[in-house]
């Protein structure tokens, strides 16, 4: 069971760069007038004068004040104007004050410091100087326009979207106008009324970059790839050096999986701005989908040196770590991304998954339940809170758990296949078969639910109908392991043990199975009966547990007379009572220092090696015997026998994934057992109620 993660595209770290049209273009002038060179100077020591006259009596002064200030107006209008346009926008905005101390219902003014407010994201300002450049002229579409986009910068989109359209009645060939009508109807989620706006704005305007963007920008949203990117193509015939235009474009190639097209358009983005911190973050994007885990981290290490607030791009370095198994690191990560963006959701979902996979499960349920708690209906962390309570073996609350993220999100294929698992463990069969049914049903490749599906027949002992199931994984998945694993289990179970031994090699591929931590990398051959080994060292070695190696330790003395001198490796506990088994050359306790051989062979693929069958299972009526002192020993604690005594054990290691089918109460067990044997325990660890 695998916990999800979620990473992040441009999309989903706010909404792309949208362009506002703030029609910076110069409104009409009023009339020029030259002054005579004597009376030339600076134009706010002029504004003073004028001010300063008003103060004083006499006519002739003050109207040769006014005169002078009036007269240069123009000149220093055209001149603020310049250093707006240049981004001098506080050395601007000191004129136009100048000339409203002056002329207070100067319209050029007055827009023109709204523009300033709108640049400088004030937007209460900015309100505030188009209402009154509007009151100066009621018939300025340039004034409603830009007023509009002030108001949606406060969030008043219904006050903003009657003010653009106020602009298109005074002005229908606006271009502008139509432009932020259009990203104000995105705000309102208006999609199709947005795109009419934006195609009204590129009829009247060919080359309207922004509204090329912003159309794109839309049609990416409704996920209608090849007409976005038709749009973004148009934006940038345009306008080349487009960066966002080139980043957004990289988003919709990469949804077409066009990586390489992709990766082009971002690497063109840096080439246009070397600083672009989103550009680097989406390319570091397409190199996670293409599994380059190195790079993709270096490019988000770079977008985080640009622009170290930028959570989503910590989000996603976390997950790059998480492949890399950094695990700490990527927690490291994600604390940060949490620390920029208290309410990041998708940062406390990643991070839960990786504390699952360190199996700090208290922790990881903290995690998504901090991720629901941000967000109810986020199915994935509803699904994460329910591995993390599986692994805990907090069944019911599972359950619940995987409900929820399927009451919310009904095609979640992950959830169904774990809610089958959950209904397993508590052995409601037939639930459990009817969730890997809807599974299936949602996507009938869905390999992990045929596997699973199989299990549950295994433990209502319909093998065949297991083995249809495991058939099934492994044709939809060629190398599935598990599959594989699991088929050699039944195979066995139906004694069919020559193919049942077989598929049982899988095991060391099974990379969820018992026995894939015990691997071993030497560099001998490995035996499988094949090749001759007469006069040949061999080891055998043992794997999972001490039961295993008492049963499958019959085979030692096979091996050795096909002439081999047999080197057995077991358990420690087990050195003593192997010590006289026949057929051992030398006896060595398992992490010791091991001879030279020339082949080695696991004892599990012993009956693999020998082509076992029910019928050449080997039987020999005593193999094991122990040691003559230790005998002695027990007999004394023990007494005489009165009956034939058995040892028993009832629980195996509370650490075994199938040990609900392995462990019982020894009171379920007393009662069947018969009355003409004494009963020894050999239980080392006993457990609460068993």
């Amino acid at each position: 069971m695998h916990a999800r993660i979620r990473s992040f595209a441009t999309e989903t770290i706010g909404k792309p760069w949208r362009r506002i049209a703030l029609h910076l273009s110069n409104p009409p002038l009023r009339d020029k007038r030259l002054l005579p060179a004597e009376l030339r100077g600076d134009f706010a020591i002029r504004v003073h004068a004028f001010l300063d006259a008003r103060k004083n009596v006499g006519s002739e002064l003050i109207k040769m004040a006014i005169s002078l200030a009036l007269a240069q107006m123009p000149a220093k209008l055209e001149q603020a104007i310049g250093l707006q346009q240049g981004g001098r926008l506080a050395e601007a905005q000191t004129i136009y004050e100048e000339i409203l101390k002056i002329q207070p219902r100067h319209f050029d003014a007055l827009y023109l410091l709204g523009i300033i407010a709108n640049q400088t994201n004030n937007f209460e300002r900015a309100v505030e100087l188009f209402g009154q450049a509007i009151d100066t002229d009621p018939n300025s579409a340039a004034a409603y326009s830009n007023r509009g986009v002030a108001l949606k910068g406060l969030k008043q989109l219904e006050a903003a979207l009657a003010s653009c359209t106020r602009a298109i009645e005074i002005d229908a060939g606006y271009a502008e106008a139509y432009c932020n009508r259009g990203v104000i109807l995105e705000g309102l989620t208006q999609w199709d009324a947005a795109l009419t706006c934006y195609n009204q704005a590129i009829a009247i305007k060919a080359d309207f970059v922004e509204a090329y963007y912003n159309r794109g920008n839309v049609l990416r949203d409704q996920q209608q790839w090849e007409a976005a990117l038709a749009s973004f193509n148009h934006a940038i015939e345009i306008k080349a050096d487009f960066v966002e235009a080139h980043v957004n474009r990289g988003h919709v190639l990469r949804e077409l999986k066009q990586w390489d097209a992709a990766l082009a358009d971002y690497n063109q983005a840096i080439a246009i701005k070397a600083d672009s911190a989103e550009a680097y973050y989406n390319r570091g994007v397409v190199l996670y989908d293409l599994k380059q885990w190195d790079a993709a981290l270096a490019n988000y290490n770079q977008a985080i040196a640009i622009k170290p607030d930028y959570a989503a791009a910590h989000c996603n370095r976390g997950n790059v770590l998480r492949d890399l198994k950094q695990w700490k690191a990527a927690l490291a990560s994600y604390d940060q991304a949490i620390a920029i963006k208290v309410d990041f959701v998708e940062a406390y979902l990643n991070r839960g998954a990786v504390l699952i996979d360190l199996k700090e499960l208290d922790a990881a349920l903290a995690s998504c339940t901090r991720a629901i708690e941000i967000d109810a209906d986020y199915a994935e962390a509803h699904y994460n809170r329910g591995v993390a309570l599986y692994e805990l073996k907090q069944w019911d609350a599972a359950l619940a758990s995987f409900n929820q993220a399927i009451a919310i999100k009904a095609g979640f294929v992950d959830a169904y296949s774990n809610r089958g698992l959950v209904l397993r463990e508590l052995k409601q069969w037939e639930a459990a078969l009817a969730s890997y049914d809807e599974a299936i049903a949602i996507n009938p490749g869905y390999a992990e639910a045929y596997l699973n599906r199989g299990a549950v027949l295994i433990d209502l002992k319909r093998v065949d109908e297991a083995l249809s199931h495991y058939n099934r994984a492994i044709q939809i998945r060629a190398n599935y392991a598990d599959a594989y694993y699991n088929k050699s289990i039944a195979l066995l179970l139906a004694g069919d043990l020559e193919n049942g031994w077989l598929a049982y090699e899988w095991r060391w591929k099974n990379k969820g199975g018992p026995v894939i931590k015990e691997t071993r990398d030497f560099r001998q051959p490995l035996w499988l009966g094949q090749e001759s080994i007469a006069r040949e060292t061999i080891l055998l070695h043992s794997e999972q547990g001490l039961g295993d190696t008492l049963q499958l330790c019959r085979y030692v003395k096979l091996v050795a007379d096909l002439g081999a001198k047999v080197i057995l490796e077991v358990q420690t506990p087990l050195v003593s009572l192997l010590a006289e088994l026949e057929g051992v050359s030398q006896l060595v306790a398992r992490g010791g220092d091991l001879p030279d051989f020339g082949y080695q062979c696991p004892l599990l693929s012993l009956p693999l090696a020998f082509n076992t069958n029910l019928n050449t299972i080997p039987s020999s009526i005593k193999y094991l015997s122990a040691d003559a002192t230790k005998a002695a020993q027990w007999h004394a604690k023990l007494g005489e026998n009165t009956k034939p005594r058995i040892g028993l054990v009832w629980c195996g290691s509370t650490l075994h994934t199938n040990d609900r089918n392995r462990s019982i109460l020894l009171a379920d067990l007393i009662q069947y057992l018969p009355a003409e044997f004494q009963y020894v325990s050999l239980q080392k660890d006993l457990r609460e109620a068993k």
